[in-house]
């Protein structure tokens, strides 16, 4: 989902709310992600927003900021792209902490065959009433996986419901629920520190962590009741949409 359009012949670029999709019909939906924005925090959250105290902001976008770059740079390798550290003139165009999660990346694509059959795919559902962006979705050993990238720090319990809302999404849009075997989330920023034992996915830093069968209904239960308290909150809340013109002359 583009967070902004230009139109070249009015000479205007305007910013889309990046809390909503744009159905079809025109109608705005909300994402995934800002619907779990209403999932109760926990008492580590503010335990952290107490030792962070006013740099909690600029920490959360810092985070954003990396996950977006890490996201683009695995978007870029997958398509074919040559992803290179440095530029034309020889400047470094990433953080370290981002390039090392993009090797991690590339040493998960290099360990796991797979064949990628979707690449941050949008699914749009009015009927559902929410939307969100598939980061990938992959065929290993002849299984179809949901897999959503994560460069945190640690894995929220949130994650899984998030997960759980982009396969119902999916099996909306496909109207079978045979679309999708396994859900998994791929951490780069995971505590391993060896190739994994026993069948496990991982290496130094990456970790393919594949959710549980039994606790998949359950997750898609929580987020339905998160979205019952972001919809009693948001009844009457509507996008932001800015239009600046591309050009100014005295």
């Amino acid at each position: 989902m583009s967070n902004f359009f230009i139109d070249t012949n009015q000479r205007q670029i305007t910013f889309t709310d990046n809390r909503f999709y744009t159905a079809e019909s025109g109608a705005f939906i909300p994402s995934v992600t800002t619907i779990l924005q209403a999932y109760p925090k926990d008492a580590h959250f503010f335990s952290w927003l107490k030792q962070v105290g006013e740099e909690a902001d600029t920490i959360r976008d810092e985070a954003g900021r990396r996950g977006s770059i890490v996201h683009s740079l695995t978007e870029r390798y997958d398509a074919g792209e040559e992803v290179n550290l440095l530029d034309n003139g020889g400047n470094i165009n990433f953080k370290m902490s981002e390039w090392t999660m993009f090797e991690r990346y590339v040493e998960y694509r290099q360990q796991v065959d797979q064949e990628i059959m979707y690449s941050e795919i949008n699914f749009i559902s009015e009927q559902l009433g929410y939307a969100g962006t598939v980061d990938r979705v992959t065929q290993i050993n002849g299984k179809n996986y949901l897999i959503d990238i994560k460069t945190s720090n640690t894995i929220y319990d949130h994650y899984w419901l998030q997960l759980a809302a982009y396969n119902q999404l999916m099996i909306d849009a496909y109207k079978s629920i045979n679309v999708i075997d396994h859900v998994a989330i791929l951490w780069l920023n995971a505590k391993t520190r060896t190739a994994g034992k026993n069948g496990a996915i991982q290496g130094a830093g990456w970790q393919l962590i594949i959710r549980e069968d039994a606790e998949r209904a359950n997750d898609l239960k929580l987020f339905n009741a998160t979205k019952l308290l972001w919809d009693a909150q948001n009844s009457d809340m509507k996008p932001r949409i800015k239009t600046y013109s591309l050009t100014h002359k005295l």
